[in-house]
């Protein structure tokens, strides 16, 4: 698995996926992964020490057992390519439906000390209408 200025590709072939979204942003690590190093780009220092070790020949191997997750919203998504695989003993159902969805700025995630996470949650109460993915709602998951 690899990414290609964006483009998600498994087993050398690229995948149709008209559910993603992008906002137009360039990151070289998050768009061209693994073929551009980590650097300092919010990643975890776990998956930073190891994922060289799960790439051969410029494409990601998801061990047995593993998973490889990515949001939808792929540019602002902190998902597997920051924080590396997850155990399949962790997934504990599937998803059905997206039942709400929220404008995050991009690296919010990053950000975990209290003072950011009370501020995020301020950001949510004030913003709840008019920051609200109101298309997204209760859209099923195929």
């Amino acid at each position: 698995m690899r990414l290609r200025n964006g483009v998600v590709f498994r087993n050398g072939r690229p995948l149709t996926e008209p559910y993603v979204v992008h906002n137009g942003s360039y990151s070289s690590y998050r768009d061209n992964f693994p073929a551009v190093a980590p650097g300092d780009n919010g990643v975890t220092p776990e998956w930073f020490l190891t994922l060289a070790s799960h790439v051969v020949d410029g494409e990601l191997v998801v061990p047995p057992g593993r998973f490889f997750a990515m949001g939808d919203n792929r540019d602002v998504s902190y998902d597997s390519r920051y924080w590396g695989f997850i155990p399949q003993e962790n997934l504990i159902g599937r998803p059905m439906f997206i039942y709400w969805s929220f404008v995050t700025p991009p690296n919010q995630y990053l950000k975990t000390g209290f003072s950011e996470r009370v501020a995020f949650i301020g950001r949510m109460v004030l913003h709840f209408f008019d920051m609200t993915r109101w298309r997204r709602m209760f859209k099923l998951i195929h």
